[in-house]
């Protein structure tokens, strides 16, 4: 009896060992992984002011060697921090057009002559001659080293700013950048997001247009094809329209606070004057007889009008979701523009003859040093901005563990 009670006491507890050895140990269930972290992108901004900096150098230079040492930096930094996304295959649209512009501005130079002087002939076009009231203008003629040689240094300055805004087009985020501006500039900002949003569903909607006509046998070309794709396309463009009216004006899109008039008036002053500021004071830096005033004048211009963008900014208060931070790298690749512009201003107005090398007497450009090391400045992007992300599944960013 006392056997049957201790075995159906070690029975109900699962074994002979009392409470400690009754139940059997849970297996042991992996702990889920966190979820990774997104990467930190850089702010658009940051890469927009290092490409225009590096813009603002190459115009304080005719220089080949340092021209083309700007246009290797740029193209090294889009090398290595370009991602792959449809908006930042830009960048070689504006090396072609760069190389565009430079034989456009020596093939004027063969054409329609130079002012240069020179005595190294190249060759002898015939020459056309133009009425009175042409005066100053001549098609054909000689064609010399010294001219075309100084329609290369200007055509090439002019092909480095665009490739530096190419740049720009290829490392910034366009739909991120507009997002970051200010609240005084809420509305436009939003319209331009909303076309570039809506402009590839457009594209796509015709291409599907077609090749349903296509299976069916019927036109897609011509006028009676553009009819017949054209209608359907406008039709979903306004359904579209009409739907994020509605939804933006159910989040209270386009509601601005009260203002005190005199706060209005002075924003419209502020902002005005700040942009035309702005104004002439890049008129300057592009000048050589306005480089004195420039930097003064364009400081105070973009002071105005950022005083001004802040008080219109506060008619529209808003909240960003997920707003791009300004962190320590932002300030870097924006500083190591700057740095690149500020001492590219000192070496010309302290040098002038080796940033602008002569053409008469045609003499051979050489590289300064000192030059040449601030502009190696401009590769600091290349390792302190986060390493470029992949868009093409998601649409937005890549996650990897940080």
């Amino acid at each position: 009896m006392s056997d049957a009670r201790s075995c159906g006491q070690s029975c109900r507890w699962g074994g002979t060992g009392g409470r400690s050895g009754t139940l059997p140990a849970p297996a042991s269930v992996p702990t889920p992984a966190q979820p990774p972290r997104t990467r930190t992108q850089l702010h658009p901004g940051a890469w927009w002011l290092w490409s225009l900096s590096l813009g603002t150098a190459a115009t304080r230079t005719t220089n080949p060697l340092l021209l083309t040492l700007l246009i290797t930096v740029s193209a090294y930094v889009v090398a290595t921090r370009r991602p792959d996304a449809p908006w930042a295959r830009s960048y070689g649209a504006f090396v072609k057009l760069a190389l565009a512009v430079l034989l456009i501005r020596l093939l004027f130079a063969v054409v329609l002559g130079s002012p240069i002087p020179g005595t190294h002939v190249l060759l002898t076009l015939p020459e056309v001659p133009l009425p009175d009231w042409a005066q100053g203008i001549r098609l054909g003629g000689r064609v010399t080293a010294e001219a075309l040689t100084y329609a290369l240094y200007d055509g090439l300055k002019l092909a480095t700013l665009l490739i530096c805004v190419g740049a720009a087009n290829a490392l910034a985020n366009p739909s991120r950048l507009l997002k970051s501006l200010p609240g005084a500039l809420y509305e436009m900002g939003v319209a331009v997001v909303v076309a570039l949003t809506f402009a590839p569903n457009l594209i796509a909607d015709v291409q599907r247009l077609r090749a349903a006509r296509r299976l069916r046998g019927r036109p897609d070309k011509g006028i009676r094809g553009l009819l017949h794709v054209g209608l359907p396309v406008l039709e979903g463009a306004l359904e579209r329209s009409v739907a994020l009216a509605a939804a933006m004006d159910a989040r209270g899109y386009g509601r601005t606070a009260q203002v005190p008039p005199a706060v209005r008036r002075t924003t419209a002053a502020l902002t005005l004057g700040g942009l035309l500021g702005v104004c002439a004071g890049t008129y300057g830096l592009l000048t050589a007889a306005g480089a004195t005033y420039g930097i003064p004048v364009l400081l105070a211009g973009l002071t105005a009008a950022l005083a001004g963008l802040w008080l219109g900014g506060r008619r529209s208060p808003r909240t960003r979701y997920r707003p791009d931070r300004w962190d320590v790298r932002a300030w870097l690749v924006a500083g190591s523009g700057a740095a690149v512009a500020a001492l590219l201003a000192l070496a010309a107005a302290r040098d002038p003859a080796a940033l602008h090398p002569g053409v008469v007497p045609l003499v051979a450009p050489a590289l300064p040093l000192w030059p040449a090391a601030a502009v190696l400045i401009g590769l600091l992007p290349a390792f302190v901005a986060p390493a470029p992300e992949d868009t093409r599944n998601t649409g937005n960013t890549r996650k990897e563990p940080s």
